[in-house]
Formats: C-alpha cells, sequence, structure tokens
C-alpha cells in the first residue's frame, strides 16, 4: 500500500514546476483581475496551477485534485491534491515576498502530506504525516515549535482583520485581548513561522481547503496542532476556521474563548 512519503517527490517537482512560474513574474507588471470574492488573481496563479496540475496528472493520473483556480478533478479519489499556487496573492502583486505555494496530499480526507513553498526567497517547510517537519532554508532555521506557558504569553497572528464577520470578529478579539501580542498577514507564511517556533499561534477564518490542507502536515510535523475553533480536526467540509498552536496544551483555554 502507498505511503505518503511515497509521494513526495511528485510534490517537490510540483513545487519546483511553480515556482519556475511565478519567479520570473514576481515584481513585474501584472494584469491583475477581480474574482467573485474580489481577491486579486493574475496570471502567475493559474499558470501555476496549470504546471503543477500536468505534472501530477502526468505521475499520479489515478489521483484527485483540488485547486483553488481550476476547481475539481475526481475529488471522491482515495488520494487528492489540494492546490493553491499562490497563496497570499496580495503579497505577491504588491512586491512582498509573504506568500507561498501550498501542496498538500489527503488520503481519504485526512491531511497527510504538505509543502509550504516560498519561491522567491527558497525555502521550504515539508510535512509528512508520521515524521518530524522539515525546513530547507539558506538563512537556516530548525522546525520546532516552542512551548508557551501561557497564553498571555503568546504571539498571535492573524492573516486579516477582514476575515471575520461580526460574530467571529468578537471571538477573535477575546484571544487577542489575552495574548501578549498581534501580528497581521504572512498567510502561509505565518504558520511556517509557527512550526520554526518564532510564533505561538495562528487565528484565520473564511479558510478554503487549500487554504489549510498543506498547513496541517507542517505544523504538526513540528509538534504543534492544526483544528478549527473548536478543537475539531480540519475536514473538507468545515466551518473555514483554522486554529494552529505551537503549543497543544494551549488548546483547552484558546478553543474555548474562540467559542465564545
Amino acid at each position: 500500500m502507498s505511503e505518503a512519503a511515497d509521494f513526495l517527490p511528485a510534490a517537490e517537482a510540483a513545487a519546483e514546476a511553480a515556482g519556475a512560474v511565478i519567479r520570473p513574474l514576481f515584481r513585474s507588471a501584472l494584469l491583475v483581475e477581480a474574482k467573485g470574492d474580489a481577491s486579486p488573481v493574475t496570471e502567475a496563479d493559474r499558470a501555476a496551477e496549470r504546471a503543477i496540475r500536468a505534472l501530477l496528472a502526468e505521475r499520479h493520473p489515478d489521483h484527485g485534485v483540488i485547486g483553488e483556480e481550476y476547481g475539481d478533478t475526481n475529488p471522491d479519489a482515495e488520494w487528492v491534491w489540494v492546490l493553491d499556487p499562490i497563496d497570499g496573492t496580495r503579497a505577491f502583486v504588491t512586491g512582498r515576498p509573504l506568500f507561498g505555494t501550498l501542496i498538500g496530499l489527503l488520503h481519504r480526507g485526512t491531511p497527510v502530506l504538505g509543502l509550504i513553498d516560498q519561491p522567491v526567497t527558497g525555502e521550504r517547510w515539508i510535512g509528512v504525516t508520521g515524521q518530524p517537519t522539515r525546513f530547507l532554508s539558506r538563512f537556516g532555521g530548525t522546525p520546532r515549535c516552542r512551548p508557551c506557558a501561557s497564553l498571555a504569553e503568546a504571539e498571535l497572528s492573524c492573516t486579516s482583520p477582514d476575515m471575520f464577520d461580526a460574530e467571529t470578529a468578537s471571538r477573535f478579539a477575546a484571544v487577542k485581548a489575552a495574548a501578549r501580542r498581534t501580528t497581521w498577514g504572512g498567510d502561509c507564511y505565518a504558520y511556517g513561522l509557527l512550526a520554526l517556533g518564532l510564533v505561538d499561534m495562528v487565528v484565520d477564518a473564511t479558510m478554503k481547503p487549500w487554504d489549510w490542507a498543506a498547513l496541517v502536515p507542517v505544523v504538526e510535523g513540528a509538534g504543534g496542532r492544526c483544528t478549527d475553533w473548536a478543537g475539531r480536526p480540519l475536514r473538507l467540509d468545515g466551518d473555514g476556521s483554522v486554529l494552529a498552536l505551537g503549543d497543544p496544551a494551549m488548546l483547552p483555554e484558546v478553543s474555548a474563548l474562540l467559542a465564545g
């Protein structure tokens, strides 16, 4: 029977293919369109996802694919790839390298392999279920979440306050008030920093499967936890809430605040 690690060569090759498309377009003049949700989309997103899909179709034609740009292909397969070619498009179009290519793999709906790849800085986080997270970077760094004795000492990160509605904003505000400090932005990069022990928790909402599927093995392989706000495993049919903790011991306290 195939194991998640068997598919790591395809995941890394897919990240290389996407990076080859993205790097020449970074900080170049791009045609930016508006998606239905008003988020920016560029030719880099689409071309990168096409490159990933082509490679995966060649290597693993029996696998399914769920992608941000081109939808679902065979989503009921045993193994399903979940793709976000550029997570953090707003950062990309404004020339900030706080974005990444996300390549996740689900086995019967459970995330078992994930890559966070930053094609400009050359940083890559690799998570495989049952293995410690690996980090490839010329800057160094060891992928290991740090202990955090209490929420009052925690460094909190969130992609944007705009992702909350009135109800979820009040629940997030309770966590923010209890935390030591809050930083904004970073998208998937913030989860990579959590895996390096530089951030203690990330709280996001309205997340799609391609936003979180690759993150779960990376965070948990570094010793953290990645759940929804209620502390439940993330699922394709979930509510879009994501809570990543470097120290799993904080889960009861934080999820209680997020429950309102």
